[in-house]
């Protein structure tokens, strides 16, 4: 079947991509390369201006079954703030979100191929590792924060010297865990690194952590023996690892290039998600980016087809400027040993300035 657009990546951002895509009338084709849904280390923090943009997708919010959160609550050493957020978030697995938005996109008429690896866009099509070529006018690349051939990110100079690390490390479900973070959402601030915390569906936890390599070194190489020692110092932290299962292997991903972004595509690629730039972990937005950025590229692609892109792309990156530029600001800070314990005395005193640092670190794609 001659396809319209293809869609490279079925997670959050290429699958409400093929929903809107299929529902527009368009032809769409949605390829991953996993056989199954998995659980993706990142993600897992839905704010409720994502909420609201999955509810405009007609995805039952109810079903979803995500633990409410409605503060958020920073740590450095022995201080720390907790602050309501702007508005109801919510915690959920990635693989609930991720299911659900596949279902979705079946359901709009779009069509799911698993295990097609794609290893490069040349020409107009998509080259898979089996040697097929699969061609369409508009294609739409969202293969996450997996580089991919062709399309180098760079992250911010700072970080080159000492690149930064993803980690995860699930907690199981414990009566403990729940009356330790509720319905919060917890940052950890440490040095040269930062941890976040939040329950999802069944009650376990999603510690999520972004470390620079050096810090890692420093614990030979081991984020198992990381973690430990960040829980032998950091009281808070220690607190809710004392519930962890050490038998569970600690998730990996290299090199992260957070704060990267871009306005560079060429004619009928469409750039979304982690693919067009990717915000520290840190703001929780990186859900948020990869919604919205697929519902501007299919709006924009419904105006002019496959000629938008470029002007979308430059559009995303434009609008990702503000909320990239202070999610940076806010990670360097809460990383710095200098830096850190202020900004958690100042968010305590001044609550304000933490809602108001939420609102502009949300993602507006038009």
């Amino acid at each position: 079947m001659t396809q319209d657009a293809i869609v490279v990546g079925a997670g959050p951002a290429g699958s409400a991509a093929a929903i809107g895509l299929a529902r527009a009338g368009a032809k769409t084709l949605l390829i991953e390369r996993t056989k199954e849904t998995g659980d993706a280390l990142c993600g897992g923090f839905l704010s409720w201006r994502t909420l609201a943009r999955l509810d405009a997708l007609g995805i039952d919010l109810v079903a979803l079954g995500g633990q409410a959160v409605r503060s958020v609550r920073l740590f450095a050493g022995a201080r720390q703030s907790e602050t309501p957020l702007p508005g109801e978030a919510m915690g959920v697995s990635r693989h609930r979100l991720d299911g659900a938005l596949q279902a979705a996109a079946e359901a709009a008429g779009a069509g799911l191929e698993r295990g097609v690896h794609a290893t490069a866009l040349d020409g107009g099509a998509v080259q898979t590792r089996d040697g097929a070529s699969l061609a369409a006018p508009s294609l739409f690349l969202a293969a996450g924060k997996h580089g991919f051939r062709g399309f180098a990110r760079e992250p911010g100079e700072w970080q080159r010297g000492d690149p930064v690390i993803g980690l995860r490390l699930r907690l199981p479900a414990h009566p403990a865990l729940d009356r330790l973070v509720g319905d919060a959402v917890e940052l950890h601030l440490f040095d040269r690194g930062y941890a976040g915390l939040v329950r999802q569906e069944d009650g376990s936890g999603n510690l999520c952590l972004a470390v620079h390599k050096s810090r890692l070194d420093e614990a030979g190489g081991d984020p198992a023996a990381l973690l430990r020692a960040l829980g032998d110092g950091l009281p808070h932290l220690g607190a809710r690892l004392a519930y962890a299962d050490w038998s569970r292997s600690v998730d990996a991903i290299g090199h992260v290039p957070y704060g990267w972004r871009t306005a560079e595509t060429s004619a009928g690629l469409f750039r979304l998600g982690d693919q067009a730039g990717v915000i520290p972990s840190l703001a929780g937005e990186g859900m948020g980016l990869a919604i919205a950025s697929a519902g501007a590229a299919v709006a924009a692609w419904h105006r002019a087809g496959a000629d938008a892109a470029p002007a979308f792309q430059k559009q995303l990156a434009s609008r990702m400027r503000r909320p990239f530029a202070l999610a940076n600001l806010a990670w360097r800070a809460g990383e710095a040993r200098a830096t850190a314990a202020p900004m958690v005395s100042l968010a305590s005193l001044f609550p304000p300035l933490v809602r108001m640092a939420s609102r502009m670190t949300r993602i507006d794609a038009g």
